[in-house]
């Protein structure tokens, strides 16, 4: 009977075997993945500007949430979208004619709000607003049609029947008397278009609030040549219906700090965001005058103003004193009455664009490593957690996911970096023994910036085709103090490129986790200048790619937009009094120390970062012999938004990494002329 049990046994096992699909081996880099670029690009949307907002005219209005949709599938157009509490199915507003686009600092942001039930938001074509009364009526606009204006952060006044907002006034630049566009707080009247300016003189002006009794309007201010994230200042000032009385007031006296996000709460008092402790922390400026840290920590609230309409913590409107906030990413809620916070564990683990209804949902964009991004609704009382919508389903089978891990390394004079490195990861296959898989380090934007560890189709298309994938938070990127992040000043194209190296080499010497022969490098706009400065300077990557990257530093300070045109003075040194260390740090004026393949993605309309800065690196390496592509897209700004050019892009690298490093792709649905190719 034994003998019969045991023989049993075997049979099903050799049969369950035979029954269970076996992981074929195949080299890193040439498995086939059912992630393909038309998956990253098809099928779902993406959470246009990160926010959420809830209709400010009250309880009537309470359980709809809005937000904002980037369909790739339909030229990167931006689409208002709305969910009733109870509803079945998501409403778009945004006609086919429309895109729901700000262009004021370029970056934009902040292109919509909702009052009354009317949505008002900024249309990318000609930076009017108009004024949308339900999903299915006819935007009509509000703002008068070729004054070269634009517009972001607005605001509806109930009882003025006023919209406050930021302007950016391009006219001076179109007609050619001014150099540089002129930013303002205005109040506009929605009936009449007349406008009528609440502050000016500074150059930079962001999140005007008034408070909850029409009497006094907050907002951030800044001049040349610090950022958002050197040193702002917060301003209020009395309202009118017919302006400002001329007692504006500094409200924040703490020196060379960054004061981001102000808010009011439903009594009157003011809110904001300040590095003040060495970390982003939310602030409370009482009726006394006074101010003081809510709960404060070694952990960051909100992140640098890249874009309008940022907004990492929401206060309830029914004045309960409760904060919903995301240091660190999680969701918290606050009490001011009881001085005790209550961690919300929604099941995700990042949360973005909070905003809190008048029956007592909180709203916000979450994500995480193992789940695309969602609208979800959180009952603050219960915690329970709604999905509102997906930004795409979840049809990817967990066995081709890649999970970051974090990584800290020690980098150049024993300094200690951060970053996230997903390992390949593809059920269907497994590697030949004894070899490593190539690295692709990832170098984010900004450089003011941070990447997250929240589920990415773009890496996880690497990781599911056998490659390694490094996402560096090198010294200067965000959400790990102001101390961290201020290293990069006077330190761009120095501590990004050994991060960067340092980084790659600690995953390949000391994890051992990747081949140290085929280290790539990829990264967009300051990424890609960090790829361009590494090949140059650096002997470490043997490979890169650069999208719409800086190659000329000193063309970058000499021709670019209002926003960043004094970023440099920070990053590297004031110019033209500094112009070396712009010559020096700028791989075009070195080409001849770069000696490995580049490949070059870039936008035709690009205003940040130029098309002849690509093209003049791209000539210059194709001259000297050595492998080389330049793909220019048309239609193209600084980023690609069209299905078809962000497919040809992750398509084209990755047939780029496969002929540099040999290893034959399972398919090759995009092929790209490559300069200078060996045997070609």
């Amino acid at each position: 009977m034994r003998r019969l049990l045991q023989t049993f046994i075997f049979v099903v096992k050799t049969r369950a075997r035979k029954w269970r699909k076996m992981p074929q081996t195949a080299e890193f880099g040439s498995w086939k993945s059912p992630i393909t670029s038309a998956m990253v690009t098809h099928g779902g949307v993406s959470f246009a500007d990160g926010m959420t907002q809830i209709d400010t005219a009250g309880q009537e209005f309470a359980d709809i949430v809005y937000w904002l949709e980037a369909r790739a599938d339909e030229n990167g157009r931006v689409v208002l979208c709305s969910r009733r509490l109870g509803a079945d199915k998501c409403e778009s507003w945004t006609p086919k004619d429309f895109n729901v686009r700000s262009r004021a600092h370029e970056y934009g942001g902040g292109a919509f709000f909702v009052h009354g039930g009317t949505a008002y938001f900024t249309n990318f074509a000609d930076n009017r607003i108009y004024a949308q009364k339900s999903p299915t009526s006819d935007p009509q606009p509000i703002t008068p049609a070729d004054k070269g204006w634009r517009y972001a952060d607005g605001q509806f006044i109930g009882k003025m029947d006023r919209i406050v907002c930021v302007r950016e006034d391009h006219s001076g630049i179109e007609s050619g008397q001014t150099k540089e566009a002129v930013n303002t707080v205005v109040m506009i009247n929605p009936q009449t278009q007349d406008q009528v300016i609440l502050a000016s003189g500074a150059d930079f002006y962001t999140s005007p609030k008034v408070s909850p009794d029409n009497t006094t309007v907050a907002w951030v201010q800044w001049n040349h040549p610090n950022m958002p994230w050197d040193c702002t200042e917060l301003w209020t000032a009395k309202l009118t219906p017919d302006g400002v009385e001329e007692d504006s007031k500094k409200q924040v006296e703490l020196g060379d700090v960054s004061v981001i996000q102000p808010n009011w709460s439903p009594s009157g008092e003011l809110y904001y965001i300040c590095d003040s402790t060495k970390w982003w922390n939310l602030y409370h400026r009482k009726s006394d005058g006074s101010h003081n840290a809510i709960a404060p920590q070694e952990k960051e609230i909100g992140g640098p103003h890249w874009i309008f309409g940022n907004s990492a913590y929401a206060i309830d409107p029914q004045g309960s004193g409760k904060i919903a906030m995301t240091y660190g990413g999680m969701l918290e809620i606050f009490d001011m009455k009881s001085q005790e916070t209550k961690k919300l564990d929604t099941g995700f683990t990042s949360h973005n664009g909070i905003s809190y209804s008048h029956d007592g949902y909180v709203y916000c964009v979450a994500g995480s490593p193992v789940q695309f991004h969602c609208i979800i609704r959180v009952n603050v009382s219960t915690g329970k957690t709604d999905i509102v919508k997906e930004s795409r389903p979840m049809t990817v089978d967990k066995g081709y996911l890649s999970v970051a891990e974090p990584i800290t390394f020690t980098t150049a004079e024993d300094k200690t970096a951060h970053a996230y490195f997903y390992p390949p990861k593809n059920k269907d296959y497994e590697a030949p023994a004894d070899t490593l898989p190539p690295l692709l380090v990832q170098i984010h934007g900004g450089p003011t910036s941070a990447c997250q560890p929240d589920l990415n189709l773009k890496h996880q298309y690497y990781t599911s085709h056998g490659i390694a994938v490094l996402d560096v938070n090198y010294r200067g990127s965000t959400g790990h103090g102001t101390e961290y992040r201020n290293q990069l000043r006077r330190n761009w194209g120095i501590h990004d490129l050994d991060d960067s190296c340092y980084g790659a080499l600690h995953m390949a010497n000391i994890a051992k986790k990747v081949d140290a022969n085929r280290l790539a490098i990829s990264g967009g706009s300051a990424g890609g200048y960090t790829v361009l400065a590494c090949l140059t300077f650096k002997d470490v990557f043997k490979a890169g790619v650069s999208r719409y990257g800086v190659a000329e530093l000193e063309a970058l300070a000499q021709d670019t937009h209002k926003f960043e045109s004094r970023y440099l003075d920070s990053l590297l040194g004031k110019y033209p009094e500094e112009k070396q260390i712009y010559f020096d740090r700028s791989p075009i004026n070195s080409v001849d120390k770069l000696t490995v393949p580049v490949a070059f993605f870039q936008g035709e309309d690009d205003k940040v970062v130029l098309p002849n800065q690509a093209e003049m690196m791209y000539a210059a390496v194709k001259s000297k012999g050595i492998p080389t592509a330049y793909v220019l897209f048309k239609g193209e700004g600084h980023g690609f938004r069209k299905a078809e050019n962000i497919q040809a892009a992750l398509d084209g690298e990755l047939y780029f990494y496969s002929k540099i490093f040999g290893f034959e792709m399972a398919e090759t649905p995009y092929k790209m002329e490559i300069d200078n190719l060996p045997n070609a």
